[in-house]
């Protein structure tokens, strides 16, 4: 199909859309469409199916994500007038602290601000007493109905068509759309639903996850963890890098890995190095909230068709980090897309589908990165010379920081993984940990990346 516009196939004054999930690529790609709309004066209509209640604690109100919001999006994010208040979000992160099985280095943020968001997705653990905040994906779905999105509290049962446009049908009616927007993620049935209005292609390839929220009131939180976020880079089968996030009265620890069971999940919170970070003879408590949702890994090969278009995970997302910037990413490129040029498969492939391959594209550099994370794991004195080398730059500055950088945007999902991945091939970065990395396998001492207490780690 040529770039040219279709007939008929674009938005007109009382054109209605569609949305299939009210998580945040749903709530960001009506805000976006009605935002763009509003500037062209356009009559639009936008109804978002979302069967969960993001004020309820529990799974019922969860939309299973670690709850890192990067620097990068929070400032894309506010230019759009998008804000996150303090009520949604749970503390702000200023470090990351990097724990392997011998060592530990602190990373700050290299520009000195506060600017990346521990936010819970719904109201809570199951097991919360009291709920203080709110959640990032009810946030966002409240700021798309103040621009005039109607929700629909229901599951989307049937997908058909009506004389060449979509319908949503529910059990007890139908709604017939100018354009269907998927964004159900990859842990519902929504590809089914999509398949039958003309998606082709490959499916998102998916791999599991697990996420549990420990409750230790804020005071511990604060105490132990402080605001750092705690990555771990441990001699475990199967995992392949986990993360301990400080929530107000919670910890969020997330595990990534090849069939992440209930052995690996023991293994890690038996390590001493993760005991460490606890008090003395803490336990994880029977019953904690928990779940294993899929993650995307690999994107669809074709998120679009006449009058249908994918956003978000449901299609591709940032490889292990940086959900929600992909989310917010793909909503306004289909917005954009959408108001502003039709919603042929052709509109889409010429204007969305840039934006969706530049994710998928970066994504390869993604898992180079992390392949070479896991020879980096393997060879311990190449492992000491990288945790010396970050420790060694904690007072120089600016670009100089070079080894903080590479593993602050790494654990972030700050910047692209390409942009990432060739700063690692910097001769001076290079000769920098090649230095380290020798005086590691001599036997050097090192002991700025020695284990000093946890406490100490958290803080600054």
């Amino acid at each position: 199909m040529s770039g040219a516009q279709p007939l008929g196939l674009i938005l007109r004054d009382g054109s209605r859309v569609g949305i299939v999930g009210g998580g945040p690529a749903g709530s960001l790609t009506a805000y976006f469409l009605l935002t763009f709309a509003q500037r062209v004066g356009l009559d639009l209509g936008v109804d978002i199916y979302e069967p969960r209640d993001f004020t309820t604690a529990g799974p019922g109100g969860c939309n299973m994500c670690g709850g890192i919001v990067s620097e990068s999006l929070v400032q894309a994010m506010a230019m759009e007038g998008i804000d996150l208040p303090p009520t949604v979000v749970q503390r702000g992160l200023d470090s990351y602290v990097l724990h392997t099985d011998r060592r530990r280095v602190r990373v700050d943020t290299p520009l000195g601000e506060k600017r990346i968001a521990a936010v819970h997705r719904g109201g809570g653990p199951r097991d919360v007493l009291a709920v203080k905040w709110g959640g990032l994906d009810g946030h966002l779905l409240n700021l798309a109905q103040d621009r005039g999105a109607k929700v629909a509290a229901a599951r989307v049962a049937e997908v058909g068509w009506d004389g060449g446009r979509p319908q949503i049908r529910l059990k007890t009616t139908v709604r017939t759309y100018d354009l269907v927007v998927g964004a159900s993620g990859v842990n519902s049935a929504g590809w089914q639903l999509f398949e039958q209005l003309g998606v082709r292609g490959t499916r998102p390839r998916t791999t599991k996850a697990y996420i549990t929220e420990l409750h230790l009131g804020d005071d511990a939180v604060s105490g132990l963890f402080g605001t750092s976020m705690h990555m771990f880079l441990l001699d475990i089968p199967r995992l392949d890098c986990a993360a301990i996030i400080p929530k107000g009265d919670y910890l969020t620890v997330c595990l990534l890995g090849q069939d992440i069971d209930r052995e690996l999940v023991t293994a890690f919170f038996e390590s001493p190095v993760v005991r460490r970070c606890f008090p003395a003879g803490w336990q994880v408590e029977e019953g904690a909230c928990h779940c294993s949702p899929k993650i995307n890994v690999g994107a669809a090969s074709r998120p679009f068709a006449d009058r249908v278009v994918l956003v978000g995970d449901c299609g591709v997302t940032r490889l292990y980090k940086d959900g929600i910037g992909a989310a917010y990413r793909t909503a306004k490129a289909a917005a954009g897309t959408a108001i502003f040029r039709g919603v042929a498969a052709g509109d889409f492939r010429h204007h969305y589908w840039p934006t969706y391959r530049a994710i998928a594209r970066d994504n390869a550099f993604g898992r180079l990165i992390f392949a070479l994370v896991h020879g980096v794991k393997a060879f311990p004195p190449l492992l000491r010379g990288t945790l010396a080398m970050a420790a060694d730059e904690h007072l120089a500055s600016g670009p100089a920081r070079r080894m903080s950088i590479v593993l602050w945007d790494t654990f972030t999902g700050s910047a692209p993984y390409r942009e990432i991945f060739f700063r690692t091939l910097d001769p001076r970065f290079v000769g920098r940990l090649l230095w380290h990395s020798a005086r590691a396998w001599n036997g050097a001492a090192d002991t700025t990346g020695r284990y000093e207490g946890a406490k100490e780690a958290g803080h600054g």
